[in-house]
């Protein structure tokens, strides 16, 4: 058997995603917390570089920085730049939107426990039940299991948790959401037995609205059963909710504020969390000593890496600007009026007038916030896909079709709600194409039950 051996020589095109294209994709797509920490990280591994923020900026400007001509001589470094809007002193803008710090739930219940002047060792009891409530302040373990544990009396625990059940929120430190739901009525002195009724053997068929079940099962009528289900509706099936949990976001840094100056509506970037980054003037003489080429090696490595991320980061700025300046001339509705007239926008709208690939659009708005005058808004959420529409040309904004069907369901009549297919019929009448099966999608997205369940009797 006789093998053939030989080379051919083949050409194609390729796009070779160099490390410093992937790290300029890499912070596109980075919120600006992701940015700052990732700084932070370079910073340590990178002893060229310095850092400062919005309030040493105006310093910096008046110090002697190194020559950079002089420093980089020895690269080819295109040394892009963009200039945006300049934010003014006395633009009345907070660069971060705090939310006011919530308490945990652990320091509520700690805080009624010192109030509640009681022995050592009951207060100890209760506050090894208060460091054991899980997540949505349920007390997980039964009593059987502490008392094993804790080898004390189970009346001494009954107690404790007798005690820790009585403080607020109502519904704390409940076995499970039955007895959560209960807790709250007894709270609320409620003594009607067919609400205990429904909490202990309905609790299903509340869920689904189905009042009738309900109604024969304990020989009342549908009225009298869904008065009742409304007051369990009304209890908080999850006792921690509303407190602190740590896991929260604390403030929303936007990227730029979206501000109307003189009847125009403005890009104003956010320089309070952009990292302002200099290359640290004390290697200069390592570059300039020619004699321990080692060094300098290392220090010419570092810089390059410094300045291409001081470029990617100021080609994020730009980029992100360059795309807010687009959703603003698409968008301007929005910003004047509200939810109601904004527009279908894709990524492909921005990005062919940019010329961009929408991957960078894409990229561009992950996770980036802006301040504008309807409040803080995800970026994102300016994106719609769009419906046609028999009486205009363009797209009508899926929003705007949600906003229309919610608006229908709060106006109809409770005692015979609006079918899907008399929100639909009602809809096509005013122009838009769509069909039931969509309307009942739109409708389960805003989380609004079905006509049936909706019935109030």
């Amino acid at each position: 058997m006789k093998m053939d051996f030989s080379m051919n020589l083949i050409q194609e095109q390729k796009l070779i995603m160099t490390q410093q294209m992937q790290l300029s994709v890499k912070l596109l797509q980075m919120s600006s917390m992701e940015l700052v920490e990732y700084v932070e990280n370079q910073l340590q591994e990178n002893p060229l570089l310095d850092v400062k923020y919005a309030e040493n900026i105006n310093e910096a400007k008046t110090e002697n920085r190194i020559d950079y001509k002089e420093l980089i001589k020895y690269y080819e470094f295109d040394n892009y730049s963009h200039r945006g809007v300049e934010r003014n002193e006395d633009s009345e803008i907070s660069p971060l939107n705090f939310v006011s710090r919530k308490k945990s739930l652990k320091e509520t219940l700690e805080e009624q426990l010192i109030e509640n002047h009681m022995e050592d060792e009951l207060q100890g009891l209760c506050r090894y039940l208060i460091e054991n409530l899980n997540e949505k302040g349920y007390l997980e373990d039964s009593i059987e299991c502490i008392t094993s544990q804790l080898k004390k009396p189970r009346e001494l625990i009954e107690k404790a948790l007798s005690i820790l059940q009585s403080f607020e929120p109502a519904g704390i430190a409940a076995r499970d959401l039955k007895e959560c739901l209960k807790l709250q009525l007894h709270r609320k002195n409620y003594e009607e037995e067919e609400l205990y009724l429904i909490v202990d053997n309905f609790l299903e068929e509340l869920s689904e609205n189905k009042y009738n079940v309900i109604a024969r099962e304990l020989n009342i009528d549908a009225k009298k059963a869904q008065h009742f289900g409304d007051i369990i509706k009304s209890l908080e099936p999850k006792p921690s909710r509303g407190f602190y949990t740590g896991e929260e976001v604390k403030y929303i840094q936007p990227d730029a504020y979206i501000k109307k100056i003189d009847g125009e509506y403005l890009i104003i970037m956010n320089e309070e969390i952009t990292p302002h980054l200099t290359i640290n003037p004390l290697y200069k003489h390592i570059i300039n000593n020619e004699e321990d080429n080692e060094a300098v090696e290392y220090v010419k490595d570092k810089l390059n890496n410094a300045l291409f991320l001081i470029k990617s980061i100021e080609h994020r700025k730009s980029t992100i600007y360059r795309v807010l300046e687009r959703i603003v001339e698409l968008q301007k509705d929005y910003f004047e009026y509200g939810d109601d007239y904004i527009k279908p926008m894709t990524l492909k709208d921005v990005a062919e007038t940019l010329e961009m690939h929408e991957s960078t659009v894409s990229r561009a708005i992950k996770e980036k916030y802006i301040f504008t005058p309807r409040g803080t808004i995800k970026i994102k959420d300016l994106f719609s896909l769009g419906l046609s529409s028999t009486n205009s040309s363009e797209d009508v904004s899926v929003r705007l079709i949600k906003s229309r069907i919610k608006e229908l369901i709060e106006k109809e009549n409770n005692e015979k709600p609006l079918s899907d297919q008399l929100l639909c019929d009602i809809l096509n009448s005013e122009g838009f194409n769509i069909s039931r099966r969509t309307v009942a999608k739109y409708r389960e997205e805003l989380g609004i039950k079905s006509s049936a369940k909706r019935k109030r009797f």
